[in-house]
């Protein structure tokens, strides 16, 4: 069941909706999103595929949803979705499974994987993948002004990650991520974490919800690419690097608890 594509790898045009569906989750970034907004559009307008952008506000204390309804009213291929401040994940979530487009990309808000580097990931999807991911590893990939640390610690959680619960896979955390629109409404829409029972949470929330979704990407069948991309770090990362470490670790061990306890089924 899980295994079945939906082979419409060369096809860009549909009557039905777009060809690609772009998910840019956001939460108090005000001063960052719309330059974000302007390079996807001004990407998007090289290409002669339809194509929408979908912004899920996660319920911004700031500016932010002024600044998407400000940049949406000049371009129409932008919807705005507002949440409850429940997290990045559930951003996520929430815009995924309201996407049209036969591939649908997640971004993040300040653009550190430039999305141009789209163009890496889509001749994937139209081939034999269900699902192709932006990796800051392997040859060719480029990570800019990332401090050590940060990534002696990423590679550290790494390599828990796949020891625990996603072999194979040197990034799990890039926050670019594109998949064919029936995988991303089978994985997403099974998401236990942080899916449609997720809470209110107090300010900026950094989890570990993609390990969840190529954990079950991998359990399902779904064929996984990994592909090596340019990445900018930004020095107003919103991550805490104790907290929300701990709040990761303890996310990957919660995935393969609940495997262990059968609610990773197929539906």
């Amino acid at each position: 069941m899980h295994n079945n594509r939906a082979g419409d790898g060369n096809i860009k045009q549909t009557e039905t909706g777009p060809y690609l569906s772009v998910i840019v989750p956001a939460y108090n970034e005000e001063q960052r999103l719309p330059q974000t907004l302007h390079n996807i559009v001004t990407f998007l307008q090289t290409k002669s595929y339809p194509a929408e952008i979908i912004v899920v506000d996660d319920g911004s204390a700031d500016n932010t949803v002024q600044a998407v309804e400000e940049f949406a009213a000049t371009q129409p291929i932008v919807k705005l979705i507002r949440n409850e401040h429940r997290g990045k994940a559930y951003a996520v979530r929430t815009g995924v499974l309201a996407a049209l487009g036969q591939h649908v990309l997640f971004t993040d808000a300040d653009g550190a994987t430039p999305i141009e580097e789209l163009d890496k990931l889509l001749p994937y999807l139209e081939g034999e993948h269900d699902v192709a991911i932006a990796s800051r590893e392997g040859l060719g990939a480029r990570r800019y002004n990332e401090p050590t640390y940060r990534h002696l610690m990423g590679r550290a959680f790494n390599f828990i990650v796949r020891t625990v619960a996603v072999p194979g896979i040197q990034d799990t955390q890039c926050g670019f991520k594109a998949f064919r629109h029936k995988a991303a409404q089978d994985l997403f829409g099974n998401m236990q974490l942080y899916g449609a029972g997720a809470g209110a949470v107090r300010g900026a929330v950094v989890t570990a919800f993609d390990v969840e979704i190529l954990f079950l990407a991998q359990k399902w069948g779904y064929t996984i690419a990994e592909v090596p991309v340019q990445w900018h770090y930004g020095a107003d990362s919103k991550v805490n690097p104790l907290k929300d470490s701990w709040r990761n670790l303890r996310d990957v061990l919660r995935v393969r608890w609940n495997d262990l306890r059968g609610r990773y089924r197929p539906a």
